[in-house]
């Protein structure tokens, strides 16, 4: 039998360059080009997923002080049965923000958003 699915990875478009407050993580410079946030929900994945494409929210989140700013967006989701730190794990890319998404990390991720480049996904 297959596991639920219960991670999902959000692909990320930054049109430009920008300095951003992270909640109570800082102040992070986030290059123009592509993201990936992976991220987990262990019940209605599809109305987290629906939450994250909003743009009338509560700010809860450090993805949603990203998805929030201007010239931002989600360009694709994808949906995974493996547990969130080993998807993450396996997305090459660089930091731009230790700690992002990964406060509750257990298994030694600096962070679930990784900036992978300017060419399209």
């Amino acid at each position: 039998m297959n596991s639920p699915l219960q991670t999902y990875q959000l692909f990320i478009l930054v049109e430009k360059e920008m300095r951003l407050q992270i909640g109570k993580l800082g102040v992070f410079t986030f290059p123009a080009g592509h993201y990936v946030y992976t991220g987990s929900a262990k019940r209605n994945m599809a109305a987290r997923i629906k939450r994250h494409y909003s743009v009338q929210k509560k700010i809860k989140w450090h993805i949603d002080y990203l998805l929030a700013a201007a010239g931002v967006g989600i360009v694709r989701v994808e949906k995974f049965s493996e547990g969130e730190c080993r998807i993450n794990q396996k997305t090459d890319g660089i930091i731009p923000a230790p700690g992002f998404g990964a406060s509750d990390c257990r298994e030694g991720c600096i962070s679930h958003l990784k900036y992978v480049g300017t060419d399209a996904f």
